[in-house]
């Protein structure tokens, strides 16, 4: 592979030694992808802190100084730092705080030929927007980008350095040989495969929202630091015995002076825990149904995940539209959140892609009904137009798949019909459950369309709660 033209004196610098591995090019070309800047532009790092360690080398090489102000927003800033005269500006200031990309912009005229440094580790949680576009228009500026909180990456730890071609060259020349570990590489292409992504952004918004949430029971109780990301900073009359709560709760908390530092995570059962500890909201009596499932073969990258007890969001993307729709139709009429993507080798044909998704989504379906506690456990039923579709189910458990009916119509876009069958024999095997489906009609179209509707409004009465009891005279199913 070719590296960008800033990176290439780095394969075999001077000094004889490989800074930049070849491999990583790979992974500066997704990063690029993931913050909307050119390849050139971005230098992997590990982490955050790896990032301000570079631009501490570059400073102590040249003989300059390093600022980092405790102070915000960026205006506030800005206006500590006016033009200074040629020769006693630092050579870099770091800025901890988000604001907007005008402050920024400003901030780093200001700076004349010192680097401005922004740290945007936890700009996924925030409302701001990133300053990494101004980096093609301000040859002075530094972001620092991270995978760590966002992304699931805190023990692989790995970033970005944003920033002109020839500013990231700079920081590359102090860089030390093999800077990013070939595990830490990878683990961060997968995390950024495609098929992640839209997981990654559902949980990210949702921490987002459950961190308002918290913030707003808690703040009746106690004073809470306005702030981004995971963790809320809240300041209890009685710490210690906050903490002994929490611990009861299993909550990992801890303290940091008066301070309490509490996790936020993007599920409401998880952070319900947190509030009934703090004795800011009562105890949930029966948790969310949620199942996920994560499939990686040679041929497919799946993520899925449902919430049973959830109307939306539906989010569908095989890269096989009609199959795409059905699974739709499946979810909308079976009343339960579904959100899955697939990176499938269409390349060849679709089914693969379209036989691993339903694997899936039956194991994310199996998850979330756990015990099957207080389910009804049987469905039924579907006219549309002139089809006919019967889906009986039954969720014992024991998986049977039943399928009565034939298309004449080999596809319908580059779904292939003769998988209709194959679909509801996976769903049975790895949801763990009785199928029978008969379908009849003139309109292939509609017969298949009534099949997934019908499965999905069996699946609705079957995972409907009726009690508390697991419904087989077993005891379990």
């Amino acid at each position: 592979m070719t590296l960008p033209a800033p990176f290439a004196p780095l394969v075999s610098g001077g000094d004889g030694l490989d800074r930049y591995p070849v491999a990583s090019t790979v992974l500066a070309a997704r990063l690029a992808d993931l913050y909307g800047v050119s390849a050139d532009a971005v230098l992997p790092v590990r982490g955050l802190t790896h990032g301000l360690e570079l631009v501490w080398r570059l400073a102590a090489r040249d003989g300059g100084a390093v600022q980092a102000p405790e102070a915000e927003p960026f205006l506030t800033l800005a206006s500590l730092y006016p033009r200074a005269p040629r020769g006693t500006e630092p050579t870099a200031v770091i800025v901890r705080a988000l604001g907007s990309a005008e402050a920024v912009a400003e901030m780093a005229e200001r700076l004349g030929t010192a680097l401005l440094v922004v740290d945007e580790g936890l700009i996924e949680f925030a409302d701001g927007a990133s300053a990494a576009a101004l980096t093609t228009t301000h040859a002075n500026l530094v972001v620092l980008r991270s995978l760590s909180l966002a992304y699931g990456l805190a023990g692989a730890r790995v970033g970005a350095a944003i920033a002109a071609p020839a500013t990231l060259a700079r920081l590359a020349s102090v860089l030390e040989p093999y800077a990013l570990p070939e595990p830490s590489v990878r683990l961060a292409l997968q995390a950024l495969d495609p098929s992640r992504l839209m997981e990654t952004r559902t949980r990210i918004t949702g921490v987002r929202s459950e961190r308002e949430r918290v913030a707003s029971a808690l703040s009746r109780r106690m004073m809470v630091d306005p702030g981004v990301g995971p963790i809320l900073i809240a300041r209890p009359l009685d710490l210690a015995a906050a903490l002994t709560a929490l611990r009861a709760m299993s909550v990992p908390a801890d303290a940091s002076g008066e301070r309490l530092r509490l996790p936020i995570s993007a599920r409401p059962e998880v952070n319900d825990r947190l509030l009934t500890a703090l004795d800011a909201a009562p105890a949930r009596s029966r948790p969310s149904r949620l199942g996920q499932s994560v499939r990686d073969t040679k041929e497919t990258r799946i993520v899925c995940a449902v919430h049973l007890d959830a109307t939306g969001p539906i989010a569908i993307h095989t890269g096989v539209g009609f199959f795409d729709h059905m699974l739709e139709q499946v979810a909308a009429h079976g009343g339960f959140s579904l959100r899955l993507s697939c990176e499938g080798d269409l390349h060849t044909d679709p089914h693969h892609t379209i036989e691993d998704s339903a694997i899936a989504l039956g194991q994310a379906l199996k998850q979330a009904l756990g015990e099957r506690r207080g389910i009804a456990r049987y469905g039924f039923v579907l006219p549309m137009d002139e089809a006919n579709a019967t889906v009986s189910i039954d969720l014992s458990g024991r998986p049977y798949p039943v399928f009565e009916g034939t298309f004449d119509t080999p596809y319908i876009g580059d779904y292939r019909t003769d998988l209709t069958a194959h679909v509801f024999r996976s769903l049975a095997e790895h949801l763990g459950a009785a199928i029978h489906i008969a379908v009849t009609g003139q309109d292939d179209h509609h017969k298949t369309e009534a099949v997934y509707k019908a499965f999905g409004r069996a699946l609705r009465q079957a995972i409907r709660i009726e009690g508390e009891a697991v419904p087989s005279t077993k005891g379990v199913l």
